[in-house]
């Protein structure tokens, strides 16, 4: 049986990401790393840490002394140190908006992201510039960023307070931009809000898993 590791910042998306494993990767082993001080600690610092990185590759390590065939990252806001963490395992290592960025860079030149924390938007920017740099296209950037959103969903459990700011944050990216990333995993809630919205909105979650069921079957 094929195993796979999926380190988690928090709980937020990882029923819809058990469901997703179960749908597409059923004889596929997931096992799951959770350290919400993680993204607490990301938020403080708008960005990652050294002790952040530490961490990220003490879970790599974890995850390949686990006989793991594949690591997927599910937050964008350490998905820096993912990389570094990347470099120290043998096995594969996908971030969880890998797939989203490069579908993001087929689709237009003028992309929307929108953030629900201010941490996550650097580094899911970032990601799609290096995407279109791979694919020799020229990106224009315009960023959306939904202060406190995320902590109105998590803390304060008020996804319908959530999903009004976030969707007004689409309709705007919808008048300016070509195609429209939502960077975190967490914003799939948003699903049925978006059949209205005349440009492609991206998510990250069944992407990505899709993906990794394509590495796996390299792999076999």
């Amino acid at each position: 049986m094929q195993k796979v590791a999926v380190i988690h910042t928090s709980p937020v998306s990882l029923n819809e990401l058990k469901a997703l494993f179960a749908e597409l990767l059923p004889e596929v082993e997931m096992i799951n790393i959770i350290d919400d001080s993680l993204l607490e600690e990301v938020k403080r610092n708008n960005g990652i840490t050294p002790g952040i990185v530490s961490r990220m590759c003490l879970y790599g390590q974890a995850a390949q002394s686990m006989g793991v065939d594949l690591i997927l990252n599910q937050c964008s806001s350490v998905g820096e140190s993912a990389d570094i963490v990347k470099q120290t395992v043998t096995c594969p290592l996908l971030k969880i908006d890998e797939p989203m960025a490069e579908e993001a860079v087929q689709l237009g030149t003028k992309i929307g992201v929108i953030a629900t924390v201010g941490s996550t938007m650097k580094p899911s920017c970032n990601l799609i510039r290096t995407k279109a740099r791979q694919a020799g296209k020229a990106v224009e950037m315009k960023e959306y960023l939904v202060a406190g959103a995320l902590d109105i969903l998590m803390k304060e459990k008020n996804q319908e307070k959530h999903n009004e700011l976030v969707l007004k944050e689409i309709k705007k990216a919808e008048q300016e931009c070509d195609v429209i990333v939502l960077a975190q995993g967490s914003m799939t809630v948003m699903l049925p809000y978006l059949e209205g919205i005349s440009k492609p909105v991206l998510t990250s979650p069944r992407k990505a898993v899709e993906r990794v069921k394509q590495m796996l079957a390299q792999q076999a």
